[in-house]
């Protein structure tokens, strides 16, 4: 599979998905803590991918999603957008309903 078919994949599979450095009990980065904690407060189980250990969804994930920098996070398929983003939505309490419509999609249980 190429990198580009992996992140697909990824993406396809996984309804609440987080690129970040680190992991979220573990975050590399001020940024992807701060995404990481943001979706912990919303309640739901998510998935994350550590891009510091593959360099090569480091690497291509900016051009897939045409986003240059991470934390990127994924709903649902899309592409939700970066740390400042997902803060924002948060705040509107938009990031809860979303996340809540797509938990109950795809019946997700914490």
């Amino acid at each position: 599979m190429t990198t580009f078919e992996i992140i697909q994949q990824q993406i396809a599979e996984n309804p609440l998905l987080l690129y970040m450095k680190g992991s979220p009990n573990l975050p590399s980065c001020g940024f992807s803590a701060q995404a990481a904690q943001t979706l912990f407060a919303c309640g739901e189980r998510f998935t994350y991918v550590d891009i510091l250990k593959h360099p090569t969804i480091r690497a291509e994930l900016p051009k897939y999603a045409n986003w240059p920098t991470f934390p990127q996070l994924w709903i649902d398929g899309e592409f939700v957008g970066g740390c400042d983003i997902i803060t924002e939505m948060y705040q509107n309490n938009e990031l809860q309903k979303l996340i809540k419509e797509t938990t109950k999609k795809y019946n997700i249980k914490i």
